[in-house]
């Protein structure tokens, strides 16, 4: 079975990090998003993927020379200017690939999820669907596009990003979809033609879009607070299925690369990548330390992903943060609150910045 990976956003709220790296390249626990996403779809029996890509394709290529991922051929499928938003994305990836006429899979490549897709794809057989999604239930429904179904599955209404308190359900799509080749057929190529706005609602006129409400591990990891917390899912054993990279368990949940330098002491869970250090009188928790990074005496991380490269100062302060490649957090200063630093950024020593975008 083939599966298309939409990866064409510009990660707008992980900015400035996107600005060098698309977000589906952004490393959970040293593993790309992307890696992450067709790991999980390998496990179901996907045999190649296609990236639909529209934001910096050549990042992808440089990034899988071999047209390999996750052990899975892949090809990809770069979007005209202007994009085609996610109904045209998806139907010119499909096109690009030359599907047979069987179902395939869609999936968001910035959804981290372990969604049981063989059920998918049973119930899209059985209800003889066009299109069937996946369901996952949030607190806040109205961010997303909530689905009211009926008892055997069959898609009520799909009502995009409702009013506060408005919802009728807290179950939303999850972004993982199956797909039959005819549902193309409704997709008016060359233009802009929205899957949730356009597609989804003619499917339901026709009642031919089913759901399945799905209770496993969902998270859209679009935000600093949630890119964090995926790590710390990864490291606090929430995702079983998920691998880490090769390393030591020194104690439960803190893995040690071979090569790191561990002086300084850990709480928590963490992961300490290949080449990184850190100093004796330095203190690491819940976090993750990139390959080569540097964390110097008095130093405290927290809460952070401090990316491949970066250096935290001397009785430098990082909480709740992500500090990109190469970035350096000067002697001193505190970084906290969802800040994100760019790649090879330069935080002046002593400076104090809190929920910050740097540079903006």
């Amino acid at each position: 079975m083939l599966a298309v990976i939409l990866v064409g956003g510009e990660g707008t709220r992980l900015r400035p990090l996107t600005y060098s790296i698309p977000k589906p390249l952004l490393p959970i626990v040293e593993r790309p998003i992307i890696v992450r996403v067709v790991e999980w779809l390998a496990s179901y029996g996907v045999s190649q993927v296609v990236l639909s890509l529209a934001y910096q394709p050549d990042a992808f290529v440089a990034a899988f020379p071999s047209n390999i991922c996750a052990g899975l051929p892949m090809r990809y499928a770069v979007e005209p200017a202007g994009g085609l938003d996610t109904a045209g994305a998806i139907a010119f990836a499909a096109d690009q690939a030359a599907l047979a006429d069987e179902p395939f899979i869609v999936v968001n490549g910035d959804v981290l999820t372990d969604i049981d897709v063989d059920a998918l794809v049973t119930l899209h057989k059985e209800r003889n669907a066009e299109a069937t999604i996946a369901l996952t239930p949030v607190d806040d429904p109205s961010a997303y596009g909530v689905v009211p179904t009926e008892a055997d599955g069959r898609v009520l209404a799909f009502i995009e990003k409702p009013a506060k308190g408005e919802a009728p359900t807290d179950l939303i799509n999850a972004g993982t979809y199956v797909l039959e080749r005819r549902m193309l057929q409704r997709v008016q190529r060359g233009r802009r033609v929205s899957i949730e706005r356009e597609i989804f609602p003619a499917l339901v006129a026709d009642q031919t879009l089913y759901a399945m409400p799905s209770s496993a591990y969902w998270l859209d990891t679009g935000t600093p607070e949630r890119f964090l917390q995926a790590q710390l899912d990864v490291l606090q054993g929430r995702r079983d299925s998920v691998v880490v990279p090769p390393a030591e368990v020194f104690v439960t949940g803190v893995h040690v690369a071979s090569g790191a330098r561990l002086a300084g002491t850990v709480s928590g869970c963490a992961f300490i990548a290949q080449g990184a250090v850190l100093e004796n009188g330095a203190h690491l928790a819940d976090s993750v330390l990139g390959i080569s990074s540097h964390v110097e005496t008095g130093a405290k991380v927290s809460g952070s992903v401090i990316f491949a490269g970066a250096r935290i100062a001397r009785a430098a302060v990082v909480d709740s943060s992500l500090i990109g490649p190469g970035a350096v957090i000067g002697a001193g200063a505190v970084v906290t609150a969802d800040s994100v630093i760019g790649a090879q950024a330069q935080v002046a020593a002593g400076a104090r910045l809190a929920g910050a975008r740097f540079p903006s």
